[in-house]
């Protein structure tokens, strides 16, 4: 029952990147935590398991899968930060800078608008970040 996860998780993470196209660097301008609102992570929360297909790389709990695990406290591509989640999902991670050595296309591989990335990035920001 794992490996066939693992394959349909493995599946869905080539479909993404095969539909995706190389992207230069943007500038997210994500704005800062302040924007981590319950709203917004509600919102996440919901592309994150949909529509964004982030689920397919790093697993429907974030803890991963073929990505790496988004609900600790260890950040391989930034610092962990709100405006560094919303600049990893925007323009993704490339390969060749990638330290685990897979690749994130920009936006995931999936045509999320700019602000379901700060929704998403405000739901992965909020798994790594409890609040008090």
């Amino acid at each position: 029952m794992m490996n066939n996860r693992i394959r349909l998780g493995l599946l869905l993470g080539f479909v993404a990147c095969a539909g995706a196209s190389p992207g230069a660097a943007q500038t997210a301008g994500g704005g800062s935590a302040a924007a981590v609102t319950p709203a917004a992570v509600a919102k996440g929360d919901n592309i994150y398991h949909k529509s964004g297909l982030c689920y397919a790389c790093h697993g429907s709990n974030a803890e991963g899968a073929v990505g790496p695990n988004l609900t600790d406290a260890e950040w391989i591509h930034g610092d962990g930060s709100y405006d560094s989640l919303v600049a990893t999902v925007t323009s993704g991670v490339p390969k060749e800078k990638s330290k685990s050595g897979i690749m994130m296309p920009p936006k995931g591989g999936s045509t999320i608008s700019d602000d379901d990335v700060k929704a998403v990035a405000a739901y992965v920001y909020s798994l790594s970040h409890p609040s008090p």
